[in-house]
């Protein structure tokens, strides 16, 4: 096979590295990343030590090798929703530009940027904008609209994965002169957002759908979990959901087929006559409370049975009196995946789970009474049986996932964007197009078979 060198920068454990490494023949050149805990467990899989802070390695003189592909998950905290979203402004922010000088110097024929849906919504326009226009000044054709793109959109027989994962991929070429690069660059992204191959995500199941090269289930069985009772419900958590299991079976055993889309509030209980908004009240909660009202005085006769059962829910912190139904009609509550928020507890249909994230709100699935365990969150993220995590701290562990790119939307929107772009990007590196083109459609096949890659579980 026709093989390439690719840099791995802000590589985190190596997601990308095993898209572009492992999946289609490259060679890694050199590797970044600034976490310690994430480079030791990338150097323990993938056989190199990755270098740290990228700001000496391009600043000071250019340390990172001549390579074809160069692929970056770089820091989303500027534009995460759950930031200041100051784009470019922040400092960190301004990692693009130790990329941009590496793309100006070396001249790698792909690029492979890879961030959160945040950065293409409404407040970052200038941002986007400011991120096209740098890359085709250094000759790449980039499409002027966002790519973005989730593993649940794709089939599982190309590497998808039950998890709704939104993140805007910038997939650019080498074209050389920028009039030229702004010429070629589309203005639609290189993927809509959909589902690939008339795949219909509704049919995931987290518990049944066949997932990588055993064809087993994203879920394990209990007793194949490595000490499972340290993902079993504390008693606690077991007594909210026991509470909340509760209200939904007497509503069911009411006849109501359809709770509220809203979150019910059991602190606002009351009927609309006697509820008292002030005007500084936001509309949104307005809303919220009118809603909660009305449904209160539709099931009186039940919600007062279910607090009067459970002490009016005075054992429950007020973080926990909230419920957010999105499983539609799914008969229990204990047939759902659920989600202890600070905002209260969230119940979802177990078809797809949503996106890891760097934060303990690990998934539960209630018919197990368990959180997920980190072998399942890394086939989440799409990374084999034998991925191993050195015996280090869960919470590490779920934190590397959630900070991660998910294996197979990496190897499929690579292989789109060579399939489109073949004729340019043979003009700068053939073997870029070869050993792509050549890999397996799969990255899951080509993960378990390639004995380059096999380590000790």
């Amino acid at each position: 096979m026709s093989s390439f060198k690719f840099v791995d920068l802000f590589a985190g454990i190596g997601g990308f590295h095993a898209a572009l490494g492992a999946v289609n023949g490259g060679t890694l050149a050199m590797a970044s990343e600034i976490d310690a805990p994430a480079a030791a467990i990338y150097a323990q899989n993938w056989d190199e030590a990755p270098e740290g802070d990228i700001i000496p390695l391009t600043e000071s003189r250019m340390a990172v090798p001549a390579h074809d592909v160069l692929s970056a998950g770089f820091p989303c905290q500027p534009f995460s929703k759950s930031g200041f979203q100051r784009g470019i402004n922040e400092a960190r922010g301004t990692l693009f530009f130790n990329i941009l000088r590496i793309l100006q110097e070396r001249k790698p024929s792909v690029v492979m940027l890879e961030n959160v849906r945040n950065l293409a919504g409404p407040r970052h326009r200038e941002t986007w904008a400011t991120i096209v226009r740098l890359m085709q000044d250094a000759g790449y054709k980039v499409s002027t609209t966002p790519t973005v793109f989730s593993p649940h959109l794709l089939p599982p027989e190309l590497g998808g994965r039950p998890q709704i994962r939104d993140r805007v991929f910038i997939m650019a070429t080498y074209v050389g002169d920028p009039a030229r690069a702004r010429a070629l660059s589309p203005n639609v992204p290189l993927v809509p957002r959909g589902a690939i191959g008339g795949w219909n995500p509704d049919d995931w199941d987290i518990f049944k759908t066949p997932i990588g090269p055993d064809q087993r289930p994203l879920i394990q069985p209990d007793q194949e979990v490595v000490r499972l009772d340290d993902y079993r419900l504390t008693e606690a958590d077991s007594y909210v959901i026991d509470v909340w299991a509760d209200f939904v079976n007497r509503l069911r055993k009411k006849g109501v087929s359809k709770l509220p889309g809203f979150p019910i509030w059991a602190d606002h209980f009351t009927h609309l006559e006697a509820l008292e908004i002030g005007e500084d009240v936001p509309t949104w909660k307005a809303d919220f409370l009118r809603k909660n009202s009305a449904f209160y005085s539709e099931h009186q006769d039940v919600i007062d049975a279910w607090l009067l059962a459970h002490g009016e829910l005075r054992d429950l912190p007020a973080s926990r009196r909230k419920l957010e139904w999105q499983a539609q009609s799914t008969a229990a509550l204990r047939d759902t995946v659920m989600h202890l928020r600070p905002s209260g507890l969230r119940a979802k249909r177990a078809t797809y789970l949503p996106a890891l994230v760097a934060i303990t709100q690990t998934s539960i699935l209630g018919s197990r009474g368990r959180r997920i365990s980190p072998r399942e969150a890394a086939r989440l993220q799409g990374l084999p049986d034998w991925f191993t995590f050195g015996g280090q701290r869960d919470a590490l562990t779920y934190k590397q996932l959630g900070n991660g790119v998910n294996v197979g939307a990496a190897a499929f929107m690579l292989r789109t964007h060579v399939e489109r772009d073949a004729k340019l990007i043979e003009e700068t590196s053939p073997a870029v197009v070869n050993a792509i083109l050549s890999a397996p459609r799969n990255p899951d096949e080509a993960l378990s078979e390639s004995d380059r890659f096999v380590r000790a579980a």
